[in-house]
Parts: C-alpha cells; structure tokens; sequence
C-alpha cells in the first residue's frame, strides 16, 4: 500500500479563522485558492498546485488548556533563510535543530491557533 498525507485540516471560529490564513499566507508564503462550495466557511491553502491546509469555520472546535497528544505537523521545504527572515519579521517565536545524520535543519514554532508546525531544512544550515 502506497499511503501520504494529503492535507492538514484546522478548524476554528472564523475570527481565529482568518488569523491562521494570514498566518500560512503571510509567513509560510501559502497561497489562498479553489475550495469546492462546502455548506461551512472555510479557506484551502495552497503550496504550487498542492493544497496543504484546510481551513474550516467551527464554532464545536476551541482552544485546549491542556496539549492534546498530537505535537506538530511538518512540512519539507527549502529557503531556510528566507524562512527565518520572515518568522523573525513576524516576531515568532520558534527554535532550531539540527541533525547531522539527516544533514536537516529543523525550525519548530506555533500557529496563531497553537499548533505545532515543522519545518525541515535538508543540506541548509541556519
């Protein structure tokens, strides 16, 4: 069996909504695009002709006290520099890895909605 993922879904009132689409198109340089006429409000995010992200109106979904056993999610990427200019223009907070079996740079942060995102760097260092 041949399995990926296909894309990532968030869910949030449509105030917090908008943020996070700003978030991913602003900083990560996510592109707003085609979403099929779905009875809920909601965005999908584009990397080239991939949508990556989905972003879906909910008012049954809300912040946790707690983190939930899902960590992050990550993305595969080059640019790390550019990628960095723009956290650190957006005041982000996030932190680096590096591992050199891999020879990866990893750049850990969250989304305006808390969630965790990675992005891996192969044969770029920070």
């Amino acid at each position: 069996m041949d399995m990926y993922i296909d894309h990532i879904n968030i869910s949030t009132p449509r105030e917090l909504l908008n943020e996070v689409k700003d978030f991913y198109c602003n900083v990560l340089g996510l592109k707003n695009g085609f979403r099929p006429n779905f009875s809920r409000f909601g965005y999908w995010l584009y990397a080239g002709d991939k949508a990556l992200i989905h972003l879906i109106e909910s008012d049954s979904h809300f912040a946790n006290e707690k983190q939930g056993y899902l960590d992050h999610f990550a993305f595969r990427a080059t640019g790390l520099a550019s990628i960095l200019q723009r956290l650190d223009s957006h005041q982000i907070e996030y932190r680096t890895s590096f591992i050199a079996e891999k020879n990866l740079t990893q750049v850990f942060f969250k989304d305006p909605a808390g969630i965790g995102v990675e992005i891996g760097f192969v044969a770029e260092t920070a």
